[in-house]
C-alpha cells in the first residue's frame, strides 16, 4: 500500500540529521564520568531490567503486534526499526521533571547507546526477517548489518567518547556547555522534524490514519514494557519511573538518521519514525508532568543524582 510514498529529502538535510544527532549525543556525555559506569556495576539491577525491557521485550512486542495485525510491510517495518533503536537523550530531562533516578537515567542512556552499537543492526535484522510479512521487504532494500553499525558509531557511540573527554579534560567547560546544549539540541531537532513535515504535509495528512494509531500503539507499549519490567522486578518508585522514560522515549532520530541514509526511498518506514519523532516527545512530557505532581515514595533516590541532577535542571 505504501511502496509509491516517497519523502522529500536532500543529502544536505541528510547529512544535518546525522550532525544533529552527533551533537545531541556529545551533549548528553559531557557530564558523564567512567564512575557513573562502575556505579552501574556496583548495582547493575535497575539498569539491567532497563536492558532487557529495552533490547529485548520491546523489539519482539513490536515484532509480534505487527505480525498478528498484518500491519503493512513498510509500515511495520519502520516499526521494528525503532524499536530496536536505544533510549533518546531526553529521556534524561523528562526523568527529572517526574522525579525519577536522573544518575540511572542518564547511565542508561550512555550503555544503551554503546549496547546499539551490535542490538541495533541484529534486532532490525532479526525481527524484520521473523516477521513473514515484512522476511520479503528485508531482503528487497538489502539491509547491511555493518552500515547501520558504523552509522551508530558515528553519530552515537564516538559522540559520547569525545563527549566524556571533552568534560574530563575541561570539566568547568562542560557544566557550561551542557547546560543549554540540551534545549537548544531539542528545539533544532523539532524544527528540523518540522521542516521535513512541512516540505511533506500532503503525504502526512493522506496516510496519518494509517501510521498515527500505529505509532501511539507501539509508545504505549513501550511505556508499559520499562513500567511493568520495572515493578516486577521491585525497583523503587524512582528506578520505575527511570526504567519507564528511557524505555518510552526511543531514538528515533537515529532511525530517521538509518533510513535517511541507506534507505532513502522506504517512505513508509519513514513517516513511523518521524512521527514518533513528535509523539514520544509528547506522551512523555505528559507522563512526566503527571509524575511531577506525584511524589515517588522513595524521594530521596531520585535526588542522588548529585551533578548529574542539578546539570538537568
Amino acid at each position: 500500500m505504501l511502496s509509491n510514498v516517497r519523502i522529500d529529502f536532500d543529502s544536505e538535510s541528510v547529512l544535518a540529521l546525522n550532525i544533529i544527532m552527533a551533537l545531541m549525543m556529545f551533549g548528553v556525555s559531557l557530564t558523564l564520568k567512567l564512575e557513573d559506569f562502575t556505579r552501574v556495576a556496583k548495582a547493575p539491577k535497575a539498569t539491567l531490567v532497563g536492558l532487557v525491557a529495552q533490547f529485548m521485550v520491546l523489539p519482539a512486542l513490536s515484532c509480534l503486534v505487527t505480525w498478528a495485525f498484518r500491519v503493512d510491510p513498510e509500515l511495520a517495518l519502520g516499526m521494528i526499526l525503532v524499536a530496536a533503536c536505544p533510549s533518546g537523550s531526553f529521556s534524561n530531562l523528562m526523568t527529572f521533571v517526574a522525579r525519577g533516578n536522573v544518575a540511572l537515567s542518564v547511565s542508561m542512556t550512555s550503555i544503551c547507546s554503546l549496547a546499539a552499537l551490535v542490538m541495533t543492526p541484529f534486532n532490525f535484522w532479526l525481527y524484520g526477517s521473523l516477521n513473514p510479512y515484512t522476511h520479503p521487504l528485508m531482503h528487497s532494500i538489502n539491509v547491511d548489518a555493518g552500515q547501520i553499525l558504523g552509522l551508530v558509531l558515528l553519530v552515537l557511540v564516538l559522540p559520547l567518547i569525545a563527549g566524556m573527554l571533552f568534560g574530563r579534560q575541561w570539566p568547568v567547560m562542560a557544566e557550561k556547555l551542557e547546560k543549554p546544549l540540551r534545549p537548544i539540541s531539542l528545539i533544532i531537532f523539532l524544527v528540523f522534524v518540522g521542516i521535513a513535515f512541512t516540505k511533506n504535509f500532503d503525504l502526512f495528512t493522506r496516510y496519518m490514519h494509517l501510521f498515527a494509531g500505529l505509532v501511539i500503539m507501539q509508545n504505549l507499549i513501550a511505556l508499559c514494557s520499562g513500567y511493568f519490567a520495572a515493578r516486577a522486578m521491585k525497583l523503587s518508585d524512582a528506578d520505575s519511573r527511570a526504567v519507564t522514560i528511557e524505555v518510552g522515549i526511543q531514538n528515533s532520530g537515529l532511525a530517521l538518521a538509518i533510513l535517511f541514509t541507506f534507505y532513502p526511498n522506504a517512505g513508509g518506514m519513514m513517516v513511523i519514525a518521524a512521527f514518533w519523532g513528535v509523539w514520544h516527545l509528547v506522551s512523555g512530557t505528559i507522563l512526566a508532568q503527571w509524575w511531577a505532581h506525584h511524589p515517588p515514595r522513595d524521594e530521596a533516590t531520585a535526588a542522588t543524582g548529585g551533578l548529574t541532577c542539578k546539570s538537568e535542571s
